[in-house]
């Protein structure tokens, strides 16, 4: 007896090997996304990015107010929000990124009250002892 040779597949069959050979192939991209988030070591986020230039700045001497205000600039341009990230919610943005990884910002912690201090009130220019003060009624 001869040997068989294969059938050709029919013209139905070609056409479900063809959408399972499509739906493979668009498949392929997705198979190579990763399966976690990435971490925020790999791609710093607004506040990882305000938390590395803060924590940098400070321990290298800088002042809070300085180093505070580089900080918040970088947080306000890299947010990809509709309105301007607030002073108080970058502050929390930092101090997350900062607790969030603290091998990654090492003896940052001590710096993050800073954050949430109020300014002083700086006293009026020429005020004095207050003696010549106007007192409405």
């Amino acid at each position: 007896m001869a040997p068989s040779l294969p059938l050709p597949p029919s013209p139905r069959l070609r056409q479900g090997m063809l959408r399972i050979a499509l739906v493979a192939t668009a498949c392929l991209p997705l198979a190579s996304l990763p399966s976690q988030a990435q971490t925020p070591e790999s791609t710093p986020s607004a506040g990882g990015k305000g938390a590395q230039i803060y924590c940098f700045m400070r321990n290298n001497g800088n002042s809070h107010q300085v180093s505070w205000d580089a900080a918040y600039a970088v947080i306000k341009r890299q947010s990809d929000k509709l309105f301007k990230t607030s002073p108080e919610h970058a502050a929390v943005m930092i101090t997350e990124a900062v607790v969030q990884n603290p091998s990654v910002y090492p003896d940052c912690g001590r710096y993050l009250g800073d954050l949430f201090s109020k300014p002083e009130a700086k006293p009026e220019a020429g005020s004095g002892s207050g003696a010549n003060k106007k007192v409405s009624p």
